[in-house]
């Protein structure tokens, strides 16, 4: 997967990690990576505003030092500025924010009050100082007692972005990486959203940046460190767009971990075990007796064994389903869940078509019909599109005149992106020139990259978009404009990109190698903090 694309998907919500496996440590440090380069973005025009009444000066964490990095000081404010991304794109991130309770982070309260708990040094993988194997085994709260805040925590994360930042673009400057005209673009679209959000708000600019960022984050600082982070991003794209591997590697890391790529077709019924609660004769819930329990248990046991019976005997499993209070369901295109049983009874490496059995997860018990086990050799595309969006309505829907109004704002962006093609097509007429027009007129985040998303997937974007890209007839240079939900899609097909699990493969491959990247850029880079300075973050 190409940087740009991992930038544009990573945007969307994550699954929960287990940080029990080394892939989903992995995949920790690609959310950090990710948050660094992108989300720092976001949290500064999306973020409702509160604004303190309490007066202070913002002139002091503007001119005291609170952290030095191999020799470049950083006054208070400047850290602060990375300080407050990384807290607000924690706590907005969908994989934490459900858990923040559960994690004992409380967003109400100073930050410097609040311990880090083991279960949250466990989920976000970090080592507290003075917690041994011992007692992260035994599962107890040691690892809170050592006196790690989450205010630590975030200033940690701000400095290790920082110098990770700090020495990518002194790389980036030593080897004269000219960067890309989509960082210039995004700098002057987000510093135009900043003054919106804040005038929308009611207040100054300088009022939401200190509300947001802290009292001596000014617009010249904010713009100052978005500019930094949107080079570094520029760059890091750059690195890993430049990673290419040979079909012998990409196997090699298919054969290494084939259940990480592998799809299975197979059907499935579920049947609950867990007894039921019942109500007394007031109203009042009755907990099911350990005895009800059992009794429950058994008997989706003898119903899960009656559905696989009549099914080796001929029947139909959705009707034997039904028969017996069971749920199923059929799934072409199953993916592997570490952990889940029912997963490691169909990747077995045994498993041949036709294969049946049952198979318990706690009380839930089910019965499976293994059909086929396949990588998904279809190809990836690139395109590129300029996305018009619907105008804004004036009639709430389900009142009169609605979906005429709507229909309308359809037509007029559909209007809009025929024009934009027959603009193009009057010029030059060519990828670049579409990239041009993208960057331009799309309001699309890929606009910065020209419209492009690479190694899209079959159903990876919504149908309309999805059925264009896909279309058996298509050619490279082909052109068109696609209605969908979001509006009108001026759409340019760039071509046929690797196969769906090549894809995978590789986009894996090139995060190991932008880790290593990272390490390498730190390995020798010294961080010398300053109380007096550091006093003020946060």
């Amino acid at each position: 997967m190409s940087a740009s694309r991992e930038k544009q998907n990573r945007q969307a919500a994550a699954g929960q990690t287990d940080p029990k496996t080394a892939r989903e440590a992995q995949q920790r440090r690609e959310e950090k990576r990710t948050n660094l380069l992108y989300g720092v973005i976001a949290a500064a025009v999306l973020i409702a505003v509160i604004v303190s009444l309490v007066w202070r000066s913002d002139f002091i964490p503007k001119i005291t030092t609170a952290a030095t990095i191999d020799g470049e000081k950083y006054t208070a404010a400047e850290v602060d500025y990375y300080y407050q991304t990384a807290y607000r794109n924690f706590v907005s991130n969908s994989q934490y924010s459900y858990f923040l309770s559960y994690l004992g982070l409380n967003t109400g309260a100073t930050l410097k009050s609040q311990p880090i708990n083991s279960t949250a040094a466990s989920m976000l993988g970090i080592e507290l100082p003075g917690a041994d194997d011992a007692d992260t085994e035994a599962g107890t709260d040691a690892l809170a007692s050592t006196g790690m805040t989450w205010h630590d925590y975030f200033l940690n994360e701000a400095l290790d972005n920082m110098s990770v930042i700090q020495a990518a673009l002194k790389a980036a400057e030593a080897e004269g990486f000219q960067y890309p005209a989509g960082v210039q673009a995004q700098y002057d679209d987000n510093m135009a959203a900043l003054k919106s959000v804040a005038a929308a708000s009611g207040i100054s600019v300088s009022q939401y940046l200190k509300a947001n960022f802290g009292m001596g984050v000014t617009e010249k600082v904010y713009g100052e460190q978005l500019m930094r982070v949107l080079r570094y991003s520029a760059y890091a794209d750059a690195y890993q767009n430049s990673l290419t591997y040979s079909d012998s590697e990409l196997e090699e890391t298919y054969n290494a971990d084939r259940n990480t790529y592998d799809h299975v077709s197979y059907e499935v019924v579920s049947i609950s075990g867990a007894a039921e609660s019942t109500a007394d004769e007031d109203g009042n819930t009755v907990e099911p007796t350990e005895e009800d329990s059992a009794a429950a248990l058994e008997a989706a046991q003898d119903a899960a064994e009656a559905i696989l019976d009549g099914f080796r005997s001929g029947g139909d499993l959705e009707e034997l389903a039904e028969e017996n209070d069971g749920t199923y369901s059929q799934n072409e295109n199953g993916s592997y869940s570490a952990g889940s049983v029912m997963s490691e009874w169909l990747y077995d490496d045994a498993r041949k078509p036709g294969d049946t059995g049952t198979v318990a997860d706690g009380t839930v018990q089910y019965v499976l019909v293994f059909h086929d086990r396949f990588r998904d050799e279809n190809p990836t595309i690139d395109i590129r599109h300029i996305l018009v969006p619907l105008g804004t309505g004036s009639i709430a829907e389900g009142e009169e005149g609605y979906e005429d109004e709507q229909a309308q704002l359809k037509a007029d962006a559909h209007a809009k992106a025929e024009e934009l093609l027959a603009q193009w097509q009057a010029g030059e007429a060519t990828e670049d020139s579409f990239a041009a027009l993208a960057m331009k007129e799309s309001t699309d985040g890929s606009k910065y990259d020209g419209g492009l998303y690479t190694e899209v997937y079959q159903g990876q974007m919504v149908t309309e978009f999805n059925d264009w890209c896909f279309d058996a007839a298509r050619q490279p240079g082909d052109t068109g404009v696609v209605d969908t939900q979001y509006g009108a899609h001026v759409m340019y097909f760039s071509g046929v990109n690797l196969s769906r699990w090549q894809s995978q493969a590789a986009s894996n491959l090139r995060n190991e190698a932008y880790t290593a990247w990272e390490e390498d850029l730190v390995k020798d880079v010294t961080v010398q903090r300053s109380e007096s300075g550091l006093k003020l973050i946060g």
